[in-house]
């Protein structure tokens, strides 16, 4: 492996493009196997998406060089992120590299701080357990549906505090998949089309006017929530927060959105209203989409697999017995948190992610122009048999962290590397085990439906996904040792 220098060499270009529109149609088709037969094409390899060249990276340690060892030559950029920034605008993801993604980082990191999260624990497990336990017995659900539901539901409750308008819950479970699906089509269709008058043009540019409106509401009624609870004072180094507050506290109780809200730079102060809503929607797409579609997989992945799911219950009642979940609980589920890990692994979160080279380079011998896109597949990493042994296969034992020491980091991306690693991290793993915990306490879930198939859209989703809850009694949780299980 030669790195981003070496001689030059000519990166082959994948077979199978068109007039006009290149590799689009397969992207569009069948984007899965199409990007993961490239890695037989070689480390780099050149596709076009209509007449624009890009180039895809399929070694997990020449991705790496684009992520952290060579990240000032590729910045984040691609049709990917031009898209995303339609209604994103200037989020933490897509904001460009330099002092001012630095400074959203910074505003935000305490949002994200452990001790923060886990103060809305326990509001979010109550809030899960509300909703799954008006499951009926033996009626097939839509799981997908259900977990995004869910997901972004909780998510608010986390975000905004409770109290929430129900209309403006609904209109966000609406829109997000009508406009992630109209992202994905400006994504892989030249630039030209995705300019013109057409109605889905028109349609998507409506949606994404409709939820900036529906964040507004969302901001003013957290504003409203902070004024009423009264003011409190922030620690020194926590714009927003005091992580040690009792649960009667104000602070602890508006949400996390509070650290943004009184957020202040000593030099260019706090965050602008349009600065609040791209941020806002930033964090609630990858909320819904990653968190969402990890636990529809996970659920399928455990229903097929009896042996997972006995060491699945099995730790969750020897931590909880027959008592509700608590946030000091989620330390004590190793196993779970391998389960959650390996539907990372095959289903997403996301399968595609562009960079934009800021100078001539040479990756792994392949010469790249400035200003290129540069893609590399989350998913096509976490496929790669020299790397994952039977990687089609769903194995949460090989998160165990004697089988793990053998896998390269570089090839598990579930949340990117680097100084653009998603900030969010902690709070997603928070969300997962709050989520699945709850339901595999309460319920047993079967399929209904046929198997599902992976979709690639904005994340790898299951095109179909119906099961049907059963009631299940924990066991007794036996005599604590100290240890987790």
């Amino acid at each position: 492996m030669s790195g981003i220098t070496g001689p030059p060499a000519v990166a082959p270009t994948a077979p199978g493009r068109l007039p006009l529109i290149g590799h689009g149609h397969q992207l569009a088709r069948r984007p899965l196997e199409f990007m993961n037969a490239l890695r037989e094409q070689g480390s780099v390899v050149r596709i076009l998406i209509g007449p624009t060249a890009a180039y895809v990276v399929t070694d997990p340690a020449v991705t790496r060089r684009v992520l952290v060892t060579e990240v000032d030559a590729f910045a984040k950029g691609g049709k990917i992120i031009d898209a995303l920034r339609v209604f994103f605008g200037d989020g933490l993801a897509t904001i460009a590299d330099g002092d001012l993604h630095m400074k959203h980082r910074r505003l935000m990191q305490p949002m994200f701080n452990k001790a923060h999260i886990a103060t809305r624990g326990d509001v979010m497990i109550s809030h899960v357990r509300a909703a799954t336990e008006a499951w009926a017995e033996g009626v097939p659900r839509d799981t997908y549906e259900d977990m995004n539901d869910l997901t972004l539901s909780t998510f608010l409750v986390a975000l905004f505090g409770s109290g929430l308008p129900g209309q403006v819950e609904r209109e966000f479970q609406s829109l997000m998949p009508a406009i992630m699906r109209g992202t994905i089509r400006q994504t892989i269709l030249p630039t030209w089309v995705t300019k013109l008058p057409l109605p889905a043009n028109r349609a998507h540019e409506r949606r994404v006017a409709r939820l900036r409106a529906l964040v507004d509401q969302a901001i003013d009624h957290h504003r409203a929530h902070l004024a009423s609870a009264g003011p409190t004072a922030p620690p020194a180094g926590c714009p927003a927060h005091q992580d040690d507050a009792p649960p009667g506290d104000g602070a602890a109780q508006s949400g996390l959105f509070s650290t943004l809200l009184t957020a202040d730079d000593p030099q260019t102060g706090p965050l602008s209203r349009q600065q609040l809503q791209d941020e806002a929607i930033t964090l609630l797409t990858g909320a819904i989409e990653t968190t969402g579609t990890t636990l529809a997989w996970t659920l399928y992945e455990i229903s097929r697999d009896p042996a997972v799911e006995r060491r699945l219950h099995a730790e969750l009642d020897a931590v909880c017995g027959g008592r509700p979940l608590r946030q000091e609980d989620l330390g004590s589920l190793p196993y779970m948190r391998s389960v959650l890990k390996e539907a990372m692994r095959m289903y997403g979160p996301a399968w595609l992610v562009t960079r934009t080279t800021t100078r001539p380079v040479v990756l792994d011998g392949v010469p790249i122009p400035a200003g290129a896109d540069v893609v590399y597949s989350p998913y096509v990493h976490q496929h790669d048999p020299e790397v994952y042994t039977d990687p089609s296969s769903f194995d949460p034992g090989r998160w165990d962290p004697e089988r793990a020491k053998g896998i390269n980091r570089s090839s598990f991306l579930a949340f990117g590397d680097g100084r653009r690693k998603c900030i969010g991290e902690e709070f997603a793993w928070t969300e997962l085990l709050i989520v699945l915990a709850t339901v595999v306490q309460r319920w047993r879930l079967t399929l209904a439906s046929a198997p599902p198939r992976p979709q690639a859209i904005v994340t790898v989703k299951p095109d179909r996904l119906s099961m049907t809850p059963r009631p299940r009694t924990p066991g007794k949780a036996p005599a604590r040792t100290g240890q987790p299980v």
